[in-house]
């Protein structure tokens, strides 16, 4: 396995692969889990090489605090994509990504920039894009690897790809759970013993919520989820929608050929977790 920390090295090394070598992409910001770790293994079987990213985006957070304490331990990162056989893995510093303009672009995302965490996350899908589209432009993969825990930036990633007609393929993956249902996350290690014992408490609510959205509507359901959470001791309930999967447009009347799903975010203390299902 090889590590780079410098755009010039790691394109040259890929420059010196033979014609016709595909390359999978797996974007992420290190903490790595289970479900990283997944994401390679499905790169590995569609792709000759396999490139992996650990960078800390600095223009996604709106929130200075969580970028501080984000999770980073890039040792055993390194070691776990060791063990899953990553061929390369890039390390970029800010400095590297963004020369001396760490700020982001402007994109225009068709609205799905504007549902759900674009409403609480102020510039948090212009930094996505802008960081997706350069490590497109240096790694230049024939396949990328989004898990679909965060579907929103999934679908966001797609309308890139669409509207500035880049040539990589989107694959996207379903959520990794842990045993109870929690879905795995970086930020799950900074909950505390007693959040990390009720956190299945989100899953199992949507689970719920999916049965009530056979019979009730969508405004039904959310206010049954809002109560739900109004009485844990432990989460706090930022938001709740049930969204068309393509437009992420909040369902009024449900229609049956379209697909539906249910997204949440909460907090535990200052730990914001999200997760989402499909109904």
């Amino acid at each position: 396995m090889l590590v780079f920390a410098k755009i010039k090295s790691i394109q040259e090394k890929l420059k010196s692969l033979k014609n016709g070598t595909t390359i999978g992409f797996v974007p992420t910001m290190g903490a790595l889990h289970e479900g990283h770790l997944s994401l390679v293994e499905k790169a590995k079987k569609e792709n000759d090489i396999v490139v992996v990213s650990i960078f800390v985006n600095p223009t996604q957070f709106d929130n200075i605090e969580d970028l501080i304490n984000y999770p980073k331990n890039i040792d055993k990162d390194l070691s776990l994509l060791k063990s899953a056989h990553c061929d390369i893995v890039f390390t970029p510093t800010p400095e590297e990504i963004y020369a001396n303009n760490i700020q982001s672009q402007s994109f225009d995302f068709d609205g799905l920039e504007l549902q759900m965490e674009g409403k609480f996350r102020e510039g948090h899908f212009n930094g996505v894009g802008t960081i997706v589209e350069r490590f497109f432009e240096i790694v230049k993969p024939h396949k990328a690897y989004f898990g679909e825990k965060d579907f929103q930036q999934l679908q966001i990633v797609k309308k890139l790809v669409e509207k500035h007609k880049i040539s990589t393929k989107i694959i996207s993956c379903p959520i990794h759970r842990e045993k109870d249902g929690l879905a795995m996350s970086s930020r799950n290690t900074r909950l505390t013993k007693e959040q990390r014992a009720a956190a299945p408490f989100i899953y199992e609510t949507l689970n719920k919520a999916k049965i009530q959205f056979t019979t009730k509507n969508a405004s039904e359901v959310s206010k049954w989820v809002e109560n739900e959470f109004k009485n844990h001791p432990l989460f706090t309930l930022e938001y709740f929608e049930i969204a068309d999967e393509e437009t992420l447009l909040p369902v009024e009347t449900k229609v049956s050929t379209k697909n539906y799903r249910a997204f949440i975010a909460i907090f535990a203390g200052k730990v914001r977790l999200i997760d989402n299902i499909s109904l």
